[in-house]
């Protein structure tokens, strides 16, 4: 469900690997394609997404040069991409997930299964955190897990070796499930590692795109590595807090993962958070977002600000802020305007936690 540039990629993985294993998948494996007129490569006509990429197997829009082996069959609706499958692979934008399960709903079979790739979908209800993972539970009434990684979708595509965590629950048969999506997964270039850890997985996987906003305000701003690792050593101690404070029960090991450190280290050094964010800084925080995402990511959405609008307001809520200086001060740069030059400005650090009466810190602190 979604052929995106991580969709198209991840649908490449798993259509190679049902085509290995015929005695456990099906041999077709349905893409839902929002459907969108495309300049044709060959013709230089524009023709229906779908029809191309069924007729090229090649997602000529948002993973060019990649071809998809022939199992994976793109689909314009998504109940006709829903029906009569088995494991749903959710790879859309957050903000489409209410609207996607509501299309499709009435085809799912009661002993299907999914798992998210979505990164990102925070929320709060009742006033405790909803994952993007609880709302899909919730909404298609079956087991959900996680897969988050450190995956840039072109050089997953391309064959180079990744990891991947793949998050499940403690619930029954969840293992069992676990071990199927492993197989769809798994492969010699793309190494998947299970652990029973949903919350840790998922919000590691969200949490980041913040961190690395402010790796691109860095970058933006001219500092050099011993900033930016700075950052990424605060962002990752951050999440961790952040974490912690909502699910106790998230895992050490976790945070040593492909989803914790090494999905961290590399969206803070390429992807499209931190690409947006080093123009945003570059243009002294002047330029709107949506005009930043229009130029430079090809129709995909940006996700490390719909997260921080997402997390500001409940770590705002719960008084977190005082506790998670990097995150509050790349929430307000990000989305109130503070100066961008201020996310490494430490006396106004300190100044801000006596006002707000916290414990005295030191000058390792980054944001206020």
């Amino acid at each position: 469900m979604g052929s995106g540039n991580w969709g198209s990629a991840i649908a490449k993985i798993v259509g190679d690997n049902v085509a290995a294993q015929p005695g456990l998948f099906d041999q077709t494996v349905k893409m839902w394609v929002y459907d969108e007129k495309v300049t044709c490569p060959n013709t230089g006509k524009e023709r229906s997404l779908v029809g191309v990429i069924n007729e090229t197997h090649e997602n000529v829009k948002y993973l060019p040069g990649i071809k998809f082996p022939q199992t994976v069959v793109a689909e314009a609706n998504p109940r006709s991409a829903a029906h009569g499958a088995d494991v749903f692979i959710w790879v859309v934008p957050h903000q489409f997930v209410p609207r996607t399960v509501a299309s499709m709903i009435d085809e799912v079979k009661p002993t299907a299964i999914s798992v998210s790739l979505i990164k990102g979908g925070l929320d709060l209800k009742d006033n405790k955190l909803q994952l993007c993972s609880d709302v899909l539970r919730q909404a298609l009434g079956h087991d959900v897990s996680v897969l988050m990684g450190a995956n840039v979708a072109n050089d997953v595509a391309a064959g180079q070796f990744c990891e991947a965590t793949l998050g499940y629950s403690a619930q029954p048969g969840s293992f069992t499930n676990a071990k199927l999506l492993r197989a769809a997964f798994h492969c010699r270039t793309f190494r998947v590692t299970p652990i029973q850890d949903i919350p840790g997985v998922e919000l590691c996987g969200g949490l980041k795109n913040v961190v690395a906003l402010a790796a691109g305000f860095c970058d933006g701003l001219g500092f050099g590595s011993n900033t930016k690792a700075a950052i990424m050593r605060l962002g990752l101690d951050e999440m961790k807090l952040f974490i912690r404070h909502f699910c106790p029960e998230a895992k050490d090991q976790t945070f040593m993962e492909s989803c914790g450190v090494a999905d961290l280290i590399t969206t803070c050094f390429s992807g499209r958070n931190r690409k947006c964010a080093e123009a945003f800084a570059r243009a002294g925080g002047s330029r709107a977002w949506a005009d930043i995402e229009t130029e430079l990511l090809n129709g995909q959405k940006l996700q490390g600000t719909l997260t921080a609008e997402e997390i500001w307001p409940v770590m705002q809520y719960h008084t977190l802020c005082a506790r998670l200086p990097l995150l509050t001060a790349t929430c307000q740069i990000a989305l109130e305007g503070r100066p961008v030059a201020s996310l490494v400005d430490f006396e106004e650090v300190k100044s801000m936690h006596k006002l707000a009466g916290a414990e005295p810190i030191n000058d390792t602190l980054v944001g206020a």
